[in-house]
């Protein structure tokens, strides 16, 4: 393409840049390493905030999430003061606690045992989803580390000592939200020392809206260190985690396209003084200063937009497989390429070239012409 577009100009950039092709690699790799990173991050970003947007849609039916804003447990009261809330169906909390089975220590998490089948969307793999009393849900990766199946009994020791037998009345096909031996809280509060709840679910008769936003942060006296979240607000949130990522990988890439700009800069202003002679020649033969400047501009934006085009294909690949090792363990993994971003990349690459030969080309353009034919 620079050839047909620049013509003799273009012709000479190209074989300028493959004269010295070992210069010419070493140059493009510094920017290639950085696009290559960024590349691989941005799709592996993409890939994963989408694919956990579906596990949240597929694994909540809840058009609700209440948490702490800084990550704490929420006190009890806060599912007694929702559930008196109108509009509010189904309530359930989720806690956390740890427990003694088989001599491995495996958590457990306490739910409304009547209300956790109506605010979760969970696959059933065997036997049913009921929790109650001594009957729990296990996930399929817990029951198959223990050789469990629906009907199982099992004996667990809580975190203030005392045992008892459970039964598993279902599997269930697990994830990154929702995993773990799942019971009753009424079974599970009488043995903990503190109970508190890491997040509690809420379904409302008309759905997620702002009206019932607002009833619930309402009833909780507005306050700002108690988050309500519908699934889009998950979804925005997860997606800020990505990007603030993203950004200070950004910033590392700022600093390799500096780098790059230097490389440029440096192979260039060699290859100008390598061929003074040559460029005094052409400018005799009729080759005018916006030629040569055209001619060195040319070769920065091929050696660039090399390796601009091999760090991107690099960072695909490598996202790629990544995903492929990710989507082993997330059925809901997703392979996204960020099409605009990696255009963005190659603009940037290509900017890097025009600005990387500003100085360079100017050299070349003002060397003076009888001087360049005597140089050795």
């Amino acid at each position: 393409p620079v050839l047909r577009i620049f013509g003799i100009s273009g012709k000479l950039a190209r074989q300028n840049s493959v004269r010295n092709p070992r210069r010419t690699a070493a140059t493009a790799s510094a920017l290639m390493i950085g696009l290559t990173l960024i590349t691989g991050m941005t799709v592996m970003a993409g890939s994963l905030q989408k694919s956990i947007d579906r596990m949240a849609s597929s694994a909540i039916s809840a058009d609700y999430v209440v948490s702490m804003a800084n990550g704490n447990t929420l006190s009890p009261d806060v599912e007694k003061e929702l559930t008196g809330v109108d509009g509010v169906t189904d309530v359930s909390p989720l806690r956390n606690a740890p427990s003694r089975i088989d001599r491995q220590t495996e958590y457990l998490t306490g739910v409304n045992g009547a209300a956790i089948g109506k605010l979760t969307d969970l696959t059933v793999k065997d036997g049913s989803f009921t929790v109650g009393g001594p009957r729990v849900v296990v996930d399929a990766d817990t029951a198959a580390s223990h050789g469990w199946k629906a009907g199982s009994a099992f004996r667990v020791s809580y975190e203030d000592g005392k045992r008892q037998n459970l039964t598993v009345a279902g599997v269930y096909e697990g994830n990154e939200l929702i995993q773990g031996i799942i019971l009753d809280n009424a079974t599970l509060a009488p043995h903990q020392s503190r109970v508190s709840d890491m997040q509690v679910m809420v379904k409302t008769a008309d759905g997620a809206s702002d009206a019932a936003k607002n009833r619930l942060e309402k009833a909780l006296g507005d306050n700002p260190a108690i988050t309500v979240q519908d699934k889009q607000d998950l979804s925005d949130s997860i997606a800020k985690m990505f990007t603030l990522m993203l950004n200070m990988l950004y910033g590392l890439l700022a600093m390799a396209v500096i780098v790059a700009v230097l490389g440029v800069i440096n192979t260039l202003a060699m290859s100008v003084f390598e061929r003074s002679q040559e460029i005094g020649m052409l400018r005799a033969i009729g080759l005018d200063r916006k030629g040569i400047k055209r001619m060195v501009r040319l070769e920065s934006l091929v050696i660039s937009l090399f390796g601009g085009v091999l760090g991107i294909g690099l960072g695909v690949f490598f996202g790629w497989a990544a995903g492929q090792l990710i989507g082993s363990r997330m059925p809901t993994y997703e392979l996204v390429l960020p099409w605009g971003r990696m255009a963005v990349f190659l603009l940037l690459a290509a900017a890097v070239g025009v600005l990387a030969a500003l100085w360079p080309a100017r050299r070349a353009a003002r060397l003076n012409m009888l001087t360049a034919i005597k140089s050795e």
